[in-house]
């Protein structure tokens, strides 16, 4: 990626064009294009900044109910600079953490594959991380199997020179 930040449509054919040329993937990830577009577009900022080890697993952050201690919640913050992203480090969080720099189109299909993550909770005001947007990963995950359903139950278009 140049140092520009790609718009949507740019992120999306990056994605397609790194997909696995397999035959299905880049079609599937053309079809859930569309719902990720959506909700990229709820954001302000076309790349965060995410934390991650130096294996490069992100960070998760177990976030507690004030209310009701027993219910819990998964989280991955999405940072709008880098300096946002380095400050919200402390002294208890481990060494081999760094932030990268992803595209939101690249972070939203991501949430596929994490089921373990409850929600993305990106800071849209860069000094202030007490308020963010938060993107429910189970909504993420409906809207996909959602489009990719309906890709499925539509049936091919007939070729007008058929007969």
């Amino acid at each position: 990626m140049t140092n520009d930040i790609m718009d949507l449509d740019a992120q999306i054919r990056v994605l397609i064009d790194n997909a696995p040329q397999d035959g299905t993937t880049p079609e599937v990830v053309a079809t859930i294009a569309p719902v990720l577009k959506v909700f990229a577009e709820r954001l302000r900022h076309r790349q965060y900044y995410i934390l991650q080890t130096t294996n490069q697993e992100w960070m998760m952050t177990t976030l507690s109910n004030r209310a009701r201690p027993d219910v819990e919640k998964r989280v991955i913050y999405g940072f709008p600079t880098l300096e946002d992203a380095r400050s919200s480090l402390n002294a208890s969080r481990p060494a081999n953490l760094v932030a990268i720099a992803l595209p939101v189109i690249h972070i939203l299909f991501q949430v596929v594959a994490l089921h373990t993550l409850d929600s993305l909770i990106f800071f849209e005001t860069s000094g202030n991380l007490e308020k963010g947007v938060e993107i429910p990963g189970a909504d993420v995950r409906k809207a996909i199997q959602l489009q990719l359903q309906q890709k499925l139950s539509t049936p091919p278009p007939i070729p007008p020179n058929l007969a």
